[in-house]
């Protein structure tokens, strides 16, 4: 491919400059690759809410 060549062609119809700018900002984000999420931190206070071991909410109404 030269770089006197389209990318792509429209090949039925006539669109119009929104449809073919929808098309491209569609093509653009479909060809780049896709950004892992950065992991996230948990708080000490969510962490504070959690079981400490198995079976710690199971055995927690039970009569000790």
């Amino acid at each position: 491919m030269s770089a006197e060549e389209p990318l792509f062609r429209v090949v039925r119809g006539v669109p119009t400059a929104e449809e073919l700018a929808a098309l491209v900002g569609a093509i653009v984000v479909r060809s780049r690759p896709a950004a892992t999420p950065a992991p996230t931190a948990t708080s000490a206070w969510a962490r504070s809410a959690r079981p400490a071991n198995r079976g710690t909410w199971r055995t927690a109404g039970l009569p000790r």
